[in-house]
């Protein structure tokens, strides 16, 4: 009979088929976890710095932008967690009254819950400008997050935010600036 395989190289090519199906494993086939939703917050995500409490341009030290929030998100050890990191990505123009080519901002990454903050991370984000160039563009550090899901809540149902640490005068400076 042409056309047909013996009996013996059927069943080594059924052997082989079912060798490449077992190396499979499991956790190839699983499905990445529902991550949570990034967003950025205004008035947070711009930072005006002046010397001394001054509105002067002359007195301008920094002007930044958060542009982006970038990151992963995977499982996690056990099937109650995933895990996220996020990164914060800046546009930064100097002012004329910042001393030197370097400047730390404060800046922080959350994970909301129905709008409440369940866990934020603050830190110093190090801009450095090269010589004679007033604008940079910086990326902070990856900032790992561990966040509980559920059958009934998964990842997509918590947020990430990020945005600089302002001021209680900057926060009010920026409502003057843009009245509802």
């Amino acid at each position: 009979m042409q056309g047909r395989l013996p009996r013996c190289r059927r069943a080594a090519a059924l052997s082989l088929i079912a060798f490449a199906l077992a190396a499979c494993s499991t956790e190839r086939n699983r499905f990445a976890p529902a991550c949570p939703v990034p967003g950025l917050v205004k008035p947070l995500v711009e930072l005006t710095r002046y010397r001394g409490g001054s509105r002067d341009i002359r007195d301008l030290v920094v002007r930044a932008r958060i542009i982006d929030i970038t990151g992963t998100c995977e499982p996690g050890e056990d099937p109650t967690t995933v895990v996220t990191t996020a990164q914060v990505v800046v546009d930064v123009s100097r002012g004329p009254a910042l001393q030197g080519d370097a400047i730390d901002l404060p800046v922080f990454v959350a994970v909301t819950d129905a709008g409440a903050i369940r866990d934020k991370t603050l830190f110093w984000l190090p801009v450095t400008f090269e010589h004679n160039v007033d604008t940079a563009r910086a990326a902070g550090k990856e900032i790992r997050m561990e966040i509980p899901v559920t059958a009934e809540k998964s990842g997509a149902a918590y947020g990430i935010i990020a945005g600089f640490q302002l001021t209680p005068e900057e926060i009010a400076a920026w409502r003057r600036d843009n009245p509802r």
